[in-house]
């Protein structure tokens, strides 16, 4: 069976093409390599250059490489950067998989795994997030998650799809140095990129109701998120197509955390003490818009319905993220 992973050449995509490739898959990826890099893909992996927005490229490679599933990852994924530009966020998220699902229906392509995002959540005032906590995105880029969701499941009902959105939680660490996160957007590798310049990391409002008063998130492995997407794609193998949901149905939505909470401020002592770089202390700094308390997974959907369990924690996903650190940026030894 071959896999066609879009944006499979970025950071969260190579370690699903590994993944892919190590449960005895076939794998193409599609990319633009505007944030992804063909070093991070195994050699035997063919990689074609483009933009899910190109429908004749993907028709072309779906049929070239006789695809019989897609996952895909490809999407503009800046929470700031959805609002300031959200229009370039819709055409990029949405209607780029507007002419993938094309594709994909023109090819009979019977099997698809969606990139979602616990962004469409927003502000969720519960203990636990699961499946069926309201959806009330905060921003452009919830929004294109969420309507992403209603296409591939509407798609996948009209066109006997076989169809799984993933709901991720905070994507963390690496399974290999050089497939370690290059952006600094994320609270890790911000964390890293302050200390390396030997600024103290920001902490955004220790004024919240939880514990130590700084936000709380449930932080994944990026390797138990891949090992995520073979549970769907193995998922999706069976049962009736436009079905109802469940391992072998038609259309599953699932989290992918740990039900683990860690506030920011642990987060920073351990980014601390990981990295041997304990001065300068984290600095408060006023609370950003938008910032929920609390956003933890409860995963027990995934588990009952695919079998699937993380098998990485926080210390494995500080260390991981912190060695690759070090290979991209020698100068923080």
């Amino acid at each position: 069976m071959t896999w066609l992973i879009t944006g499979g050449a970025g950071y969260i995509g190579a370690h699903v093409v590994r993944a892919l490739t190590a449960a005895g898959a076939r794998a193409v990826a599609l990319d633009d390599l505007s944030a992804g890099a063909p070093e991070r893909l195994p050699p035997d992996v063919p990689l074609v250059r483009g933009s899910v927005l190109d429908r004749p490229l993907v028709a072309r490679t779906l049929a070239e490489h006789g695809v019989s599933g897609v996952i895909h990852l490809a999407a503009r994924k800046q929470v700031a950067e959805s609002v300031e530009q959200p229009l370039w966020y819709y055409r990029e998220n949405v209607y780029g998989l507007t002419e993938l699902l094309r594709a994909v229906a023109d090819a009979d392509v019977r099997r698809f795994v969606f990139s979602s995002s616990a962004a469409v959540y927003g502000m969720p005032d519960v203990d636990l997030v699961t499946e069926d906590t309201p959806t009330v995105p905060m921003n452009p880029y919830g929004e294109t998650k969420l309507a992403g969701e209603w296409l591939v499941r509407a798609t996948g009902r009209a066109h006997g799809i076989r169809t799984a959105c993933l709901r991720y939680f905070n994507v963390a660490g690496a399974a290999a140095e050089e497939l370690a996160d290059t952006g600094v957007s994320n609270v890790i590798p911000m964390f890293f990129d302050a200390l390396t310049r030997g600024e103290p990391p920001r902490i955004f409002g220790d004024d919240y109701p939880t514990p130590d008063g700084t936000c709380v998130r449930d932080y994944i492995h990026v390797q138990d998120l891949a090992e995520a997407h073979v549970a769907a794609a193995r998922g999706l193998d069976g049962g009736p197509a436009g079905g109802s949901g469940g391992a072998g149905g038609g259309d599953l939505t699932v989290n992918i955390g740990t039900g683990t909470g860690v506030s920011v401020r642990e987060m920073a002592d351990l980014v601390a003490e990981v990295s041997g770089r304990a001065e300068p202390a984290a600095r408060v700094a006023p609370r950003r818009p938008g910032d929920p308390a609390r956003v933890v997974a409860s995963a027990d959907r995934i588990r009952a319905e695919l079998g699937w369990k993380p098998r990485h924690g926080v210390r494995e996903m500080v260390s991981s993220a912190w060695a690759g650190w070090l290979r991209l940026h020698p100068e923080a030894r």
